[in-house]
């Protein structure tokens, strides 16, 4: 059995397929396995694949007759995955020499459920780092103690799932699957039940893995229906919380987040066409509505007059309708 197993979904990445699968070969080992997963490319994707499926060590190829999207792509690579610990890398993005032996190291001698590292984000021939924001480095930890407080930056606001390695035993009997119904947000949601799920976890500063940023065919950059995805992620979210025991402890937290999100989707809602802005309004009503109403009205009175003033003009129609 590999120590780590790798995924890699890809969907028509043929511009940047042979560096990402490259930066797999200079990390390969006996005890790493790589599952890429082709998400029905249209283009020359499946081809690259194909070519380094054969020339990687221990590499399975997935292939998908229809377009699933990414949540399902990268639920395939967990279900075929042998390894004591997973971790994953989208299509067009790349690994430094070396990191994924550091990144099994740490977790091995950290011994906790998973492990969240910085990363590097590339915009053309730029490189910034972008830290984790945890607490505290290299010391083991409850997640649920790093999803607070509400106004400040914590772990379940950063979404890379791709930015740290798991325990297999935390996908056990089918759990920690990414929401298949989701095109977009699936990261966001799995990023706060992955802090409600394990025991312990803890960040780490390596700087090994390389996010490509601004790509035009990244669901990041898209601009029609799937953007609204946010939506029922975070009301997902919440009906999670509402089951959860310590549900009401982490409910500012949720609602806050949420409440930013519509905030800026409205705030640039030019950029969708008309039918998909019309559907993001009565959306967002539809969520305001949904949301515990004293946690909401606590989370309005601590943002900023702008952005609360536009989401209570959405809770007004609401009540005159």
């Amino acid at each position: 059995m590999p120590r780590l197993s790798v995924i890699v979904p890809c969907h028509n990445v043929q511009e940047f397929a042979q560096d990402t699968l490259r930066s797999l070969a200079n990390n390969a080992g006996p005890a790493t396995e790589f599952i890429l997963v082709d998400d029905c490319s249209t283009d020359a994707t499946s081809d690259i694949l194909d070519e380094w499926g054969r020339r990687l060590p221990r590499a399975t190829v997935i292939r998908h007759e229809e377009n699933k999207g990414i949540a399902r792509s990268r639920n395939a690579g967990i279900d075929a995955a042998t390894g004591d610990y997973l971790t994953f890398l989208d299509g067009d993005d790349w690994y430094g020499p070396g990191y994924l032996d550091e990144l099994v190291a740490c977790i091995e001698g950290l011994g906790c459920d998973f492990v969240r590292t910085d990363h590097v984000q590339s915009t053309g021939d730029k490189r910034v780092v972008r830290r984790a924001p945890a607490p505290v480095r290299d010391k083991v930890l409850d997640p649920r103690d790093t999803i607070a407080p509400p106004q400040a930056e914590t772990m379940v606001d950063y979404p890379f799932v791709w930015a740290g390695i798991y325990h297999r035993d935390l996908f056990a009997d089918g759990a920690m699957r990414f929401a298949a119904e989701l095109r977009t947000a699936e990261d966001r949601l799995w990023t706060w039940r992955l802090h409600l799920r394990a025991r312990t976890f803890a960040a780490t500063g390596l700087h090994g893995v390389f996010y490509r940023r601004g790509v035009t065919t990244s669901l990041t950059q898209i601009r029609d229906a799937r953007q609204l995805d946010f939506i029922p992620a975070h009301d997902a979210l919440l009906a999670d919380l509402a089951a959860d025991p310590e549900g009401e402890r982490f409910l500012p937290k949720a609602v806050r987040t949420y409440c930013a999100l519509l905030a800026f989707h409205l705030t640039n809602i030019r950029r969708y066409h008309a039918p998909v802005a019309r559907r993001l309004k009565k959306m967002v009503t539809t969520a305001l509505d949904g949301m515990p109403q004293d946690v909401l009205e606590t989370t309005l009175a601590g943002m900023d007059d702008k952005r609360a003033d536009m989401l209570r003009r959405f809770r007004t129609a609401r009540k005159a309708a």
